[in-house]
């Protein structure tokens, strides 16, 4: 069974090529969708979305997993440029649409209102007017299909002049900074500095995922390669600890972090993976993370 679904038929070829491109970092990494959450701080939820086409990864997520995947963040974040310009174009064009359907709507409704709340002298048919009746219906009706037509053509105007606006735009603000998601952009955003659970001592022992240390508050300060196998050292300057990451690994490969006598482990289970709880580290450089694989290959990062 494909480990992807297909990405929609009609999404944009900028999207559906960046969507290509983050799927296969992942793949590459050897990591699942949730652990690849766990890592960068954005929900699995978010993450299915983002690699599936269905919504653009924020600005923050392309980082965190350029960080997580040792890809180059420079490089991703200048094609998530790219997927963002077309991601917006696609959303005027559906946005811009839909108003003048809205539009056109309110414009031929009033009308038709207009008409059916008329009061009625009498039901019964004048002699005077003779056969006015019938031609003031021929001409309210006329009105009402003039004035929705007009409205349909200033609408569909108005969708063209935006749109022709966008493209003309193009690579003009190639070299502008996107605006940061907004702290209610739902599961994809980040957490606040607040919300961490520990800080310093009090981290020792603990999960810097469940406390809120990891993700976009934690650096890779040091790694070092162990066989086929990638070991980090994962320190948050926030939180004041540090753990250490194995990434590419066997089941039954241990990893452990060291900062002076404090000293975590963890082994790996059925995923490529798995993280040590923290130790305090004050400093970057006092954490050292090593590696053993049940190859025998052991190896650690450099001291700090």
């Amino acid at each position: 069974m494909p480990r992807w679904k297909a990405l929609p038929e009609e999404l944009d070829p900028s999207l559906r090529e960046f969507a290509a491109r983050l799927r296969g970092l992942v793949d590459r990494s050897g990591l699942s969708p949730a652990a690849v959450a766990d890592r960068t701080g954005y929900s699995r939820t978010s993450w299915e979305r983002y690699l599936n086409g269905g919504l653009l990864a924020p600005r923050g997520a392309v980082v965190a997993l350029a960080e997580v995947t040792g890809a180059e963040p420079h490089q991703l974040t200048m094609a998530w440029e790219a997927a963002e310009r077309a991601w917006s174009r696609s959303e005027v064009r559906h946005h811009m649409t839909m108003e003048a359907i809205r539009a056109s709507r309110a414009r031929a409704t009033p009308g038709e209102a207009g008409v059916a709340a008329a009061p009625v002298a009498s039901r019964r048919p004048s002699r005077t007017a003779g056969g006015a009746g019938p031609d003031r219906s021929r001409r309210g009706g006329r009105r009402r299909a003039a004035l929705f037509l007009a409205g349909v053509v200033g609408a569909l105007l108005l969708v063209a002049g935006a749109v022709l606006l966008i493209d003309l735009g193009g690579d003009d603000d190639a070299g502008a900074v996107p605006a940061a998601p907004s702290a209610g952009a739902g599961t994809g955003a980040p957490r606040s500095p607040s919300v961490v659970g520990c800080g310093g001592a009090g981290c020792a022992g603990q999960d810097p995922e469940t406390t809120g240390c990891g993700g976009r508050f934690a650096d890779t300060v040091a790694r070092a390669t162990v066989g086929g196998a990638l070991v980090e050292v994962r320190w948050s300057a926030t939180c004041g600890a540090a753990w250490a990451r194995i990434t590419r690994a066997s089941a039954g490969d241990t990893v452990r972090i060291a900062a002076g006598s404090s000293e975590q482990e963890g082994a790996v289970g059925a995923e490529a993976d798995a993280y040590t709880p923290m130790v305090a580290a004050d400093q970057a450089s006092d954490a050292r993370a090593c590696a053993t694989l049940v190859s025998g290959a052991t190896g650690c990062t450099a001291p700090g």
